[in-house]
């Protein structure tokens, strides 16, 4: 997809979700509404979901897609690179990254983007696989993110 109509959905994606989210304060209900609107509005968008930290293991949340690998093995794979060094990572070939998991041989490019809790904690991480390589920019990385402050920074009064 070219990057300035990549920009454009992202945009509307943005003020779709910022009005969605308002309706609760509860983290787990605005995480779901994030994954289910990015992963039907994006086409280029195999598996999207979230990694969160339970009890020091890399646990598998809400997601869309087929089925994801409920634990990931401690640093290793695009998530604990992206949580370890608490920022977003793309790649365009995941085959091609040291120690890649493949929960689904389907996935060819990943991005990871670190979530934090309202005190900066990295507590997670959303992410997406393609099925195509090189899916991902540095256009989604600033928007994801843009998106992930949605979660736990606009609270509803």
């Amino acid at each position: 997809m070219e990057e300035k109509k990549k920009e454009g959905r992202y945009e509307r994606i943005y003020k779709q979700l910022e009005e969605l989210v308002a309706k609760s304060n509860n983290a787990s209900a605005r995480m779901a509404t994030i994954i289910a609107v990015l992963h039907h509005k994006m086409d280029y968008y195999f598996w999207t979901g979230f990694y969160l930290i339970d009890q020091g293991k890399m646990t598998v949340n809400m997601y869309q897609g087929p089925v994801a690998c409920q634990i990931l093995e401690k640093d290793k794979g695009v998530c604990w690179a992206a949580f370890n060094q608490r920022k977003t990572l793309v790649v365009d070939d995941v085959h091609a990254f040291p120690g890649h998991i493949a929960c689904d041989s389907r996935s060819n490019s990943e991005i990871v983007v670190p979530l934090k809790n309202n005190r900066g904690e990295v507590i997670g991480v959303l992410d997406v696989d393609s099925k195509e390589k090189a899916s991902f920019s540095s256009v989604d990385a600033r928007c994801l993110e843009k998106i992930l402050e949605l979660i736990y920074t606009k609270q509803v009064a």
